[in-house]
């Protein structure tokens, strides 16, 4: 597991030696944001996807698109729960940790002043943060906020690259057809998911959408164990998922079995010929 340009470098060299190879590659995880959605159950879900685990996990939601004419209130909802988060190093009144290394939390913010800089509006800016366990914490950390980016397009570097920190962009659309070829269109296809309270949306989506986990109001659709892991596209090399009956059969060799005992009173081997008459 990691990124796909190495996802793809590990398939193709354990193929080439005959090997079975299942490799996951990076993610670009959307949530579509329908009218008739719970905005309150929808920003709360946004928030957690978003920003929990500093954002640093291949499930996290990272693309956010609202449909309709629900973007204003969904963007306040999120803004003012985001703005609640308290960063510090999880030993006490901490929401959210640091980044895992200097280098990666400069490069998660050159990715905030891109999308900023390329017209996105920088609704919760963590670029600034601090730790707020106390100010003997703030140079001990890699300290990035919760970060929410409004009017972002697919142009954008913000939304085409996998960034892996706490950023969750917004982009705005005003169909769900429109949101259904957003994700479709996109090289990855790790997790998505659906917020509606429409049961014949829902069934659209889950059969139209391009993406391997799928998720109705839940936000990070993983999987219990026994059932598969893993993504389509750019987002998995192989053919076959973790987990469930997919890694079972990765990680075993099946052997097929024919036996017959005779009897001794019975003469020989009937070899199934028919008879001429």
């Amino acid at each position: 597991m990691g990124s796909t340009p190495i996802a793809q470098y590990v398939y193709a060299t354990g193929t080439a030696a005959g090997k079975r190879v299942q490799a996951l590659g990076g993610a670009k995880n959307h949530a579509v944001i329908l009218p008739d959605a719970d905005l309150d159950l929808a920003a709360d879900a946004m928030v957690n996807a978003g920003f929990g685990s500093a954002g640093e996990r291949c499930m996290a939601i990272s693309a956010c698109v609202a449909v309709g004419p629900i973007a204003d209130d969904l963007v306040a909802k999120i803004s003012d729960r985001a703005r609640a988060i308290k960063t510090g190093d999880g030993t006490k009144n901490a929401d959210m940790g640091p980044l895992v290394t200097q280098a990666h939390r400069d490069k998660v913010a050159s990715y905030i002043d891109a999308g900023e800089a390329d017209g996105a509006k920088v609704v919760v800016d963590g670029r600034t943060v601090m730790s707020q366990t106390g100010p003997e914490r703030d140079s001990a950390g890699f300290w990035l906020g919760p970060t929410l980016l409004d009017n972002v397009t697919p142009q954008m570097s913000v939304y085409t690259d996998e960034i892996f920190g706490p950023v969750l962009s917004v982009l705005r659309v005003d169909t769900y057809d429109q949101a259904l070829e957003l994700i479709n269109t996109n090289p990855y296809g790790n997790g998505t998911a659906l917020f509606t309270n429409d049961g014949g949306a829902a069934r659209r989506f889950q059969n139209e959408v391009e993406v391997g986990m799928v998720g109705i109001n839940v936000p990070i659709p993983v999987p219990m164990a026994y059932y598969s892991f893993g993504g389509w596209k750019a987002s998995l090399f192989g053919d076959s998922h973790a987990h469930g009956l997919d890694g079972v059969h990765f990680f075993t060799r099946q052997k097929a079995i024919t036996t017959r005992w005779l009897d001794p009173s019975h003469g020989g081997i009937n070899l199934g010929f028919p008879e001429n008459t």
